[in-house]
């Protein structure tokens, strides 16, 4: 988004021990913890970053057999993406031009097109309570675009390495899907810097059968995109300040023009108003509010 304030302590972590230490160093002394993978999908307070933020350079991947790879959690999406392809294996073709990490990926259950990420990992380590340990899936307590690491309560955590296994699928099929993905995205999404969909669809079986414009499989699956609302409600293309809704495509925040965070986050709350009023709907935030917002 290209805006908010800084960070108080700051570390570069380049590999996963590195990335350990340092999360093992904030545990011990008490201090807030914040892992950035690309910082894609996150909106920093003006206020700036309390305790230490480490931003994830961790980027070794290995193939412990045929289709299960490890992986720092800071391996690039799209990177992991192309090492799955060109070993013919599928799962990951709706990933092409997410631009987090893995493990940004993780925290927030990314995905596109009825895909999770989360769908494809066997086990994760963590450092958390000053020590580094293997879980399971279920320790995230996944569910759509969200975990138990975006949460407000959540953990002093920081994701360190994953394992995933992904299914075998021709090589052909798997490009030419990652191709129709890319080319949709390039004719919907807008250029300017964004955090891509500011916020999650919204799942209401009742409301959907009664917007006019959804598809009928939008119908039948309770999904409306948080877009289609935002538009309704007369807000495509709305700014405030340098924050803008785009005209392309409503549910991209954009920084059109040196936007402050506070900008973005005020631009927020009245779609979030507006779309409630009309609709009686909530819209919830997929980006992540980083740092102090008490005052908004």
């Amino acid at each position: 988004m290209r805006a908010g304030g800084r960070a108080e302590r700051f570390v570069y972590a380049r590999t996963g021990d590195e990335l350990a230490e340092a999360a093992i160093l904030a545990q011990v002394n008490g201090w807030q913890l914040l892992v950035l993978g690309a910082g894609s999908n996150v909106l920093p307070s003006d206020h700036g970053i309390h305790g230490l933020t480490i931003v994830n350079g961790a980027r070794a991947i290995s193939w412990l057999e045929p289709g299960f790879a490890e992986c720092d959690s800071g391996v690039p999406l799209q990177e992991l993406f192309l090492k799955c392809a060109q070993r013919g294996l599928g799962g990951l073709e709706h990933a092409v031009g997410i631009p987090g990490t893995v493990g940004g990926a993780l925290v927030s259950n990314a995905g596109a097109y009825r895909s999770n990420v989360s769908a494809y990992l066997t086990e994760l380590e963590i450092a958390i309570d000053g020590q580094r340990q293997w879980v399971s899936p279920d320790w995230m307590e996944f569910s759509y675009r969200d975990s138990k690491l975006r949460r407000a309560d959540a953990p002093v955590c920081a994701i360190l390495r994953l394992r995933m296994r992904f299914p075998k699928r021709a090589m052909r099929e798997i490009y030419d899907e990652a191709r129709e993905y890319q080319q949709q995205r390039i004719s919907k999404q807008p250029a300017p810097a964004s955090a891509g969909s500011f916020f999650k669809n919204v799942i209401d079986h009742q409301l959907a059968q009664k917007v006019d414009g959804l598809t009928d499989g939008m119908r039948a699956n309770g999904v409306i995109p948080s877009g289609f609302l935002i538009e309704a409600v007369g807000l495509k293309g709305a700014r405030h300040g340098g924050a803008m809704l785009s005209k392309r495509h409503a549910n991209f925040m954009l920084n059109a023009g040196a936007a402050t965070a506070t900008e973005i986050y005020e631009l927020a709350q009245i779609a979030k108003q507006a779309v409630f009023h009309k609709f009686g709907a909530t819209l919830e935030e997929e980006v992540l509010y980083l740092g102090d917002w008490s005052g908004k």
